[in-house]
């Protein structure tokens, strides 16, 4: 049987299984295994257990749960109040005021969760009441959010850099250091985006009747104080090769206990509550790269990625138009899954032919988180979309069209990443290898 009619009958079974609703790692082991009994003669069962297991006692896996747990703590802390009330202060003589607050909210919150959803969840909790009540407006309401929350994905400590990380065999340190400056260069491009928007726009923006004395903006950015030395104390820890980043996120879950303790936050509810979240989240993700693993090993025996790639690798594509077609089929398959099953998906098949044309795969982690990012606030499945409808109760597609410029945002930064690498490189080259 030719391999482009194997290809085609495995990806017909797992979208089958998709659109039946089955669950994504359910439906990685269901291929894998179709791939095994059909098309090749190697031994299913063995196999499966022997992948599973090394798959699951991965020492690099066990930052996953702790970053999350991290971040659970936090949410149900007083961290999302206090950066409101520490950073409005010095945003209200910005053009657009307040909305920065939506931006950089997000890039904090994003530096302590390393979810996506979990940054709109609790920024969007706080923002939305308060800027609607100010009478800014909506759209920009929304889609600064939105657009921002997508941050969660890509500043360090990242879950799905993680993931990514674990399913290539990458340095995960050195893909936390490689998510910096992207981020803060999409930090930059959003609030370009929202002062360029207030200067065309200004009656859009409401006039702040607050004013603070420089003391008193003194006083409210202590808030941000504890958050920040958490971040600092994470992000440092790994940069300068004092802690692993599983050491890390350890000392993460500590120092956020101790921010909980000390803001007046932290009971044994919490602390239950914030554990049950991190074991669902965590056990959900750990499940999915089991399946994908099992797949990934799967592939290997039926020859099928390393064909594909050698069949790619015939069209004598460039790199710059490698890079296009799959910025195209990232984002399409992002209308249907979400990013962790993106990556975990496409990594076996992708991963050989990315290599095979030259590209440093450390860059390609940092580009797909960006090009994942976009799935986030595309419909029908964009994780953030549904995130904010839950908070706001408006319509997905309104919320999808007041997120259009972040998503036009994100691909720019694509473009620029594409044109410079050096903004993903520069600064995990001078970690060392």
């Amino acid at each position: 049987m030719s391999d482009p009619l194997i290809m085609g009958i495995l990806l017909v079974v797992l979208l089958g299984l998709l659109a039946m609703g089955v669950w994504v790692a359910v439906a990685l082991l269901s291929v894998g295994v179709v791939a095994m009994v059909f098309f090749t003669s190697a031994p299913v069962g063995q196999v499966l257990a022997t992948t599973i297991w090394g798959q699951s006692h991965s020492w690099a896996l066990a930052a996953l749960p702790l970053f999350i747990l991290m971040g659970e703590i936090l949410l149900r802390s007083r961290l999302s109040e206090d950066m409101f009330k520490g950073l409005s202060p010095w945003l209200g003589r910005l053009p657009g005021r307040l909305l920065h607050v939506n931006i950089l909210g997000c890039a904090i919150f994003a530096a302590v969760s390393g979810s996506s959803a979990a940054t709109a969840a609790t920024i969007g909790k706080m923002t939305v009441p308060e800027l609607e009540k100010r009478g800014y407006p909506r759209r920009l309401v929304i889609g600064t959010l939105a657009g921002s929350a997508t941050l969660g994905l890509l500043i360090p400590p990242s879950i799905i850099l993680i993931v990514y990380g674990v399913a290539t065999d990458q340095s995960i340190a050195r893909l936390f250091i490689a998510g910096i400056l992207p981020g803060l260069m999409l930090v930059a491009m959003f609030a370009g985006f929202v002062v360029l928007s207030s200067l065309l726009r200004p009656g859009d923006i409401p006039e702040e009747t607050e004013t603070f004395t420089l003391w008193e903006k003194i006083v409210a950015v202590r808030r941000l104080i504890p958050v920040l030395l958490v971040i600092a104390g994470v992000i440092s820890s790994i940069y300068t090769g004092i802690a692993s980043p599983t050491d890390a996120a350890a000392l993460g879950v500590v120092f956020s206990l101790i921010l909980a303790w000390a803001t007046g936050s932290f009971s044994l509810q919490m602390l239950r509550e914030a554990i049950m979240g991190a074991t669902i989240t965590s056990t959900m993700i750990a499940f999915i790269l089991a399946g994908a693993a099992f797949l990934t090993v799967s592939m290997g025996f039926t020859g099928l990625p390393r064909n594909l790639a050698a069949w790619i690798g015939s069209f004598h594509l460039s790199q710059l138009a490698l890079l296009g077609a799959l910025t195209l089929f990232f984002v399409v398959l992002g209308f249907f899954l979400d990013g962790i099953s993106v990556v975990v998906l496409t990594t076996s098949i992708i991963m050989p032919i990315v290599e095979g044309a030259g590209i440093d795969p450390l860059w390609f982690g940092i580009y797909l988180v960006i090009v994942v990012e976009m799935s986030q606030i595309t419909p029908p499945v964009g994780f953030n979309l549904f995130v904010i409808q839950g908070l706001t109760g408006i319509n997905i597609l309104s919320i999808a069209r007041a997120a259009l410029p972040f998503f036009l945002i994100l691909l720019a930064a694509v473009a620029i990443i594409i044109a410079i690498p050096q903004v993903v490189t520069v600064l995990p080259g001078m970690m060392g290898s």
